[in-house]
């Protein structure tokens, strides 16, 4: 910003918002900051600073809340992320230290930075490149319903099962099975779906709808391996929070729940130089977040998983950047990268 003054009174303006969750007045700025200037020139910069777009007057003669924008600038020249304390260093390592197997690594980081942070936290399991299927398997259940069996590389089995329309024999079910061996055997998990988008057709016609239900089954599965699974934590956080999302909370839990849409803004979030990204409110465009914010950052062989936070707008953004890095240090320490 090229007025310094005006940058400062934003930063005031933003983390007194943040602090109160109180609309900020000039006067309040001049004394809580002990600002070299009257009340009447912090009123003539905040003018300037809402006619930018960076702050905003929730209601008729009251103080002023910082915008989306204002966010992002203020964001953007936090210049040096401060150092977690030795005593929460400590209680990281300790943490993350008493973990038995990957799954509980991922417990374990999830809660732990939804108590640091005090906002839903969620990690993404990590990325391992060259996984294939390994076998597939059918099972009858009776009941005119098969178990769907899934073994990639990665060791993980997964399973779903599934109805069928009609029954199905001993026989067509092994006949499906190989069928969809020929298809599936050593073909990396992402390529499942397109291997499998023909096989109704392609089969004989009384494994046409069986193929259908299984071929819909083993694509779910695929796409919940290890490398598309997220862990989440904290979620009951963002309820203390119902107030800082203007039209409902509703779509930010859902997407949350649903994945999808955390998983593709993970995967399109790149972290700055300062080690981390942020995404705030609007610049996710009509996206379900669009009026929470994800602060997130990458571990692991060549920071491909990504570990982070999803929160209301109005968050403590130098600690949350901080925490997040922390944490995501610590856990590729200990994963062993």
């Amino acid at each position: 910003m090229e007025h310094p003054r005006r940058a400062q009174i934003l930063r005031a303006i933003v983390e007194d918002y943040v602090h109160s969750r109180e609309p900020v007045g000039s006067k309040a700025l001049v004394e809580r900051h002990r600002l070299p200037v009257s009340s009447a020139t912090v009123r003539n910069d905040m003018a300037a600073l809402e006619e930018d777009g960076l702050i905003v007057a929730p209601h008729t003669s009251s103080g002023r809340i910082p915008t989306d924008r204002g966010y992002r600038l203020f964001v953007d020249q936090i210049s040096a992320l401060q150092p977690l304390t030795p005593a929460q260093r400590r209680a990281i390592q300790v943490f993350l230290d008493g973990a038995d197997d990957l799954d509980d690594i991922m417990e374990r980081t999830v809660r732990l930075l939804a108590q640091l942070t005090h906002q839903a936290a969620v990690i993404q399991y990590p990325v391992r490149t060259g996984i294939t299927v390994r076998h597939v398997e059918l099972v009858d259940l009776g009941a005119d319903t098969l178990l769907v069996i899934l073994i990639p590389t990665s060791g993980r089995v997964v399973q779903r099962s599934v109805a069928l329309a009609a029954p199905l024999d001993e026989a067509r079910v092994l006949e499906l099975r190989s069928l969809l061996l020929a298809r599936l055997l050593a073909a990396p998990l992402d390529t499942v779906p397109s291997a499998l988008a023909d096989l109704e057709v392609a089969v004989p016609e009384a494994l046409g709808d069986a193929a259908r239900a299984v071929g819909d089954a083993l694509t779910v599965l695929a796409a919940a391996s290890d490398e598309h699974r997220l862990v989440l934590a904290g979620t009951a956080n963002l309820a203390r929070f119902s107030g800082d999302f203007p039209q409902s909370i509703s779509p930010v839990l859902e997407a949350l729940e649903e994945q999808v849409t955390m998983l593709r803004l993970l995967s399109e979030m790149q972290q700055d130089e300062r080690g981390v990204a942020v995404r705030i409110g609007s610049e996710q465009g009509d996206d379900p977040l669009a009026e929470a914010s994800v602060v997130a950052t990458g571990y692991g062989p060549h920071a491909a998983s990504k570990v982070g936070i999803v929160g209301p707008t109005r968050m403590d953004y130098p600690t949350t950047m901080a925490s997040v890095r922390a944490v995501a240090r610590y856990l590729s320490k200990n994963l062993g990268e």
